[in-house]
């Protein structure tokens, strides 16, 4: 991936694979700008020229009457280009839903919360959370790699719902493991569950970095989210388990060439343009980031952008 002229229009595979993939999580550690800070930057974002990247808006339930004190002037009766909020939900997830609905009817079209992001380790949570989902919310369900996992794993695919990965944080023992995100993969595509990824993935490729912005900050391994994508791809695709790892631990950003109609790893495994668009609708739909700047500059830096 040699660096190109800046400006050039990124090829359509890329278009494709990275659509709408990043949901802003800018009041969330390691950045956790003030509410005001963080509204400013999304709607710098979203219509800034890389706008076409950008997903939803991630705030916690509670927080919902201080967003609209700092984003009420940024939203358009009409609905025209409304914004997309995921909320995390609180403790007592009934609270949580009756605080979307009725922020729901409060100020949609012009703001909606459409996506649930919800701590489930039991199958009661995951049905009960369900059975109260408003129309047009979709959850997804951070569950823990122990020995309920592939149970929780079919019962949101029965109840037709999505899954939430933790790919890091700001301590290196916050950092799964690759072979611990490949199983998640691969559970989740054997039941047709799409799922999120979330924390951690700053970079494109995998890289040994600083894991906050302080200046004494800690460093260690954080998995890249190209290497996440594609991985995710090609175990959509069957391909066994010790490939998916040396693709999750690749840190050489020449084997991946990314063509107007494929993408290419090692120039021997091949994604064309519909298993990247499946991957993204079936697959990984979105990570979530403290930082939007920062992988858009270092996507610029690597020329595919």
């Amino acid at each position: 991936m040699n660096a190109q002229i800046q400006g050039l229009q990124p090829k359509e595979s890329i278009r494709i694979l990275l659509n709408e993939i990043i949901d802003y999580a800018g009041l969330f550690p390691p950045s956790m700008v003030s509410m005001s800070e963080a509204v400013r930057n999304f709607a710098a974002y979203k219509s800034g020229v890389y706008g076409w990247m950008l997903g939803r808006f991630v705030i916690p339930a509670a927080r919902l009457d201080e967003f609209l004190e700092s984003a009420a002037e940024f939203f358009s009766g009409d609905g025209e280009n409304s914004w997309r909020l995921s909320v995390l939900a609180g403790e007592d997830i009934n609270a949580t839903i009756r605080a979307i609905n009725l922020f729901n009817s409060n100020n949609s079209p012009g703001v909606v919360c459409d996506s649930l992001e919800v701590k489930a380790n039991t199958i009661s949570k995951i049905e009960n959370t369900v059975s109260a989902l408003p129309d047009g919310v979709k959850a997804y369900f951070e569950i823990a790699l122990n020995e309920k996992f592939a149970e929780l794993v079919s019962t949101l695919a029965l109840n037709g719902q999505r899954a939430k990965l933790r790919t890091g944080g700001v301590k290196a023992e916050d950092f799964p493991a690759s072979r611990e995100i490949i199983r998640f993969v691969q559970t989740c595509a054997a039941a047709n569950v799409p799922f999120k990824a979330t924390a951690g993935l700053h970079h494109p490729i995998r890289c040994f970095k600083p894991l906050t912005y302080a200046q004494n900050s800690p460093q260690g391994t954080m998995h890249g989210f190209l290497n996440t994508l594609l991985m995710t791809a090609f175990a959509r695709e069957n391909y066994r388990t010790n490939l998916l790892e040396e693709l999750m631990e690749e840190e050489f950003e020449e084997v991946f060439t990314f063509h107007e109609n494929a993408v290419r790893w090692r120039n021997e495994s091949v994604l064309t343009l519909k298993q990247i668009e499946l991957l993204r609708q079936r697959g990984m739909i979105s990570f979530g980031s403290c930082s939007f700047d920062e992988p858009i500059a270092d996507l610029r830096s690597l020329g595919l952008l």
